[in-house]
């Protein structure tokens, strides 16, 4: 599974790697939920609900169409960073790219590294890398939300099957990028997963 890592030359690509997961990293950090939010008139975001920038927390705002655009740059930053790093070097080199994006959405610098939890980002980088796969995670998102209605649990679920997918169409070094941004996103949902196994998460278009 790790075979990529023992066969790069990591004297002469370190330089592009850090490069392009950089270049990754600014894309990622634009604050779309937090632009829509001011754009539409419902202030600040970050001081409505759960006080992070991502979609969900947009939609507690009550505006719909920022909520949706926000879910469309979130998911497009993540998959631009890594289709023009595949156009300009290669698969491997993308994969770094989209590692960088998630993290400039959840890190963002501009806001204090307090951003998003990542999901849209997610989705869109497992789309770039693997249109199939990424159309599989988000199908089981939206099959998730639609029998049980909570956010969340959607996301977790989603990013479980990431990885897999992966391993499945024969792409080590992408499943790899997925278990860690699995393990990201578990990490940012820690109080959802909380909330959850004690039975008290929000449904979908009932959060407070």
């Amino acid at each position: 599974m790790f075979d990529f890592f023992d066969t790069v030359d990591w004297a002469n690509v370190w330089p592009y790697l850090i490069g392009v997961t950089l270049f990754g990293y600014m894309l990622g950090s634009v604050p779309f939920g937090l632009i829509f939010s001011l754009l539409s008139g419902a202030g600040d975001v970050r001081k409505i609900g759960s006080g992070n920038i991502g979609a969900t927390n947009v939609l507690r705002t009550g505006n719909r169409w920022a909520a949706a655009a926000t879910l469309a740059c979130d998911a497009g930053k993540g998959a631009l960073a890594v289709l023009l790093v595949a156009m300009h070097y290669n698969g491997s080199m993308a994969a770094f790219a989209g590692l960088g994006a998630f993290l400039g959405h959840i890190f963002p610098v501009w806001l204090g590294f307090k951003g998003g939890k990542g999901v849209a980002t997610f989705l869109g980088v497992t789309l770039a890398l693997a249109w199939p796969v990424g159309i599989a995670v988000a199908l089981i998102w939206a099959g998730t939300a639609a029998i049980w209605r909570i956010s969340s649990l959607s996301a977790l679920v989603a990013s479980v099957a990431a990885p897999i997918g992966m391993m499945l169409i024969g792409q080590p070094l992408y499943a790899t990028l997925m278990l860690i941004l699995m393990l990201i996103i578990f990490a940012t949902h820690r109080e959802n997963i909380a909330r959850l196994l004690a039975g008290q998460e929000p449904r979908i278009g009932a959060e407070s």
